[in-house]
């Protein structure tokens, strides 16, 4: 193969990702209609008045939909970095920044020795597939801080420590991807970042935890898995309502409380899973890293109360970071996720009026959806099982072991 076929499959990657970031960047700036309702909103109104409230050094403590660690702030502040733009333009910028510092960590990867692009690819596809909603949500920022996190893995501890306890404090998720991390000083250097980031928070700006009361107060949101229980009742007369509700449009009615306690008790579960594998893994491989990050926060997500479109963005890039590695055992879950994907856009934007009116139209995209995802948990699950835990060896029936001598062949 000569330099230039070596380098075809680079050149069409990069020239896909240029491709379809214009087009979402065309979306974002409204040169081009997105079918559905506006998801730039959250940036326009809800983030620029956190802005303006941020800017004064304190939190929006009397806002109930500020549900997010201190560090969120910075995020939510970062358009201040471009004074020459409006504040939307400028967040839309950054979050495309975000966008291709995580292809620069992936194609860096994935160029490696002995390593794939399968994971470049992945993020290359995956983003678009969500359309606008990946550079309307800071969800973008905190997974790339995430994949830098996991791509720095067992060589740099110490890094992927920092690095994951920073993007913790951004939106508490990353924390999970010290599933597999079997180096104290990642925990360590996690646990340092986490405590003086939040010592100097709680000390700058008032309110920096008052979210962990708001989190508290969250029912269970129309996309969640439990929200399906209460699509299908409202076929049978179910009289609850769908509301606004902390943020996000929530069931509101009788059982809801409900099966938002169960939710609770399916995550509890989740954590407990993780734990016992914890406890009986012995093989860890330089992948398994990233197999059990996204193992983990497939589970976290599957059992949340809500399970919101940009959820998926953290999916796919740890799906990425998994797919950069050849021996990975979690190329059916991305596959999963990447349908996933495509049907997360199809029910928020696309037809989110059938989803909160609970059509049959609505009810089948969350039905195909969660169920994509609740496929690419549990086969996650069980390879992550699979690959690290060793099989029991078989027990001798009593007077085995003295036949089989009997029957063995005498050594010569």
């Amino acid at each position: 193969m000569d330099i230039t076929e070596a380098r075809r499959p680079l050149t069409w990657l990069l020239a896909t990702w240029g491709v379809t970031r214009l087009v979402l960047l065309l979306f974002v700036c409204k040169v081009l209609v997105f079918p559905g309702p506006d998801v730039t909103t959250d940036v326009s109104s809800i983030y620029q008045g956190w802005y303006e409230v941020l800017r004064t050094g304190s939190f929006p403590r009397t806002d109930v939909t500020w549900q997010y660690p201190p560090a969120a702030a910075l995020a939510i502040l970062s358009p201040g970095l471009l004074p020459f733009l409006g504040y939307t333009q400028a967040f839309f910028v950054l979050a495309f920044l975000a966008d291709l510092a995580v292809l620069v960590l992936l194609l860096n990867a994935g160029l490696r020795p002995g390593r794939s692009l399968r994971g470049a690819w992945m993020w290359v596809a995956g983003v678009p597939l969500l359309g606008p909603t990946v550079y309307s949500r800071y969800d973008v920022m905190v997974t790339a801080v995430a994949v830098a996190a996991l791509l720095a893995g067992a060589r740099h501890p110490r890094v992927m420590g920092a690095l994951t306890g920073f993007a913790a404090l951004l939106k508490v998720w990353p924390v999970l991807l010290l599933a597999a991390a079997v180096r104290r000083r990642a925990w360590g250097a996690a646990a340092a970042t986490v405590a003086a980031l939040s010592a100097l928070f709680a000390w700058l700006m008032p309110g920096a935890f008052a979210f962990l009361t708001f989190q508290r107060e969250r029912g269970t949101e129309v996309e969640s898995l439990g929200a399906l229980v209460f699509h299908v009742a409202r076929q049978f007369g179910w009289q609850g309502r769908v509301l606004l509700n902390y943020g996000s449009v929530e069931f509101l009615g009788p059982y809801v409380p409900l099966v938002s306690d169960l939710a609770l008790g399916l995550t509890a579960l989740a954590f407990g899973w993780l734990l016992l594998w914890r406890l009986v893994a012995k093989r860890f491989a330089p992948h398994t890293l990233a197999d059990a990050a996204l193992t983990a926060v497939l589970l976290f997500t599957v059992t949340s109360r809500v399970i919101s479109p940009q959820y998926l963005v953290w999916l796919v890039g740890l799906a990425a970071v998994c797919l950069c590695s050849r021996a990975t055992r979690m190329t059916l879950p991305a596959v999963l996720v990447l349908a996933a994907s495509f049907v997360t856009v199809l029910e928020f934007p696309v037809h989110f009026a059938d989803v909160v009116n609970s059509t049959p139209l609505g009810v089948s995209l969350l039905f195909l959806r969660n169920g994509l995802l609740l496929a690419a948990t549990l086969s996650a699950a069980v390879r992550l099982w699979r690959a690290t835990v060793p099989e029991p060896a078989p027990e001798l029936v009593p007077g085995q072991t003295a036949r089989a001598n009997e029957t063995a062949p005498a050594s010569s």
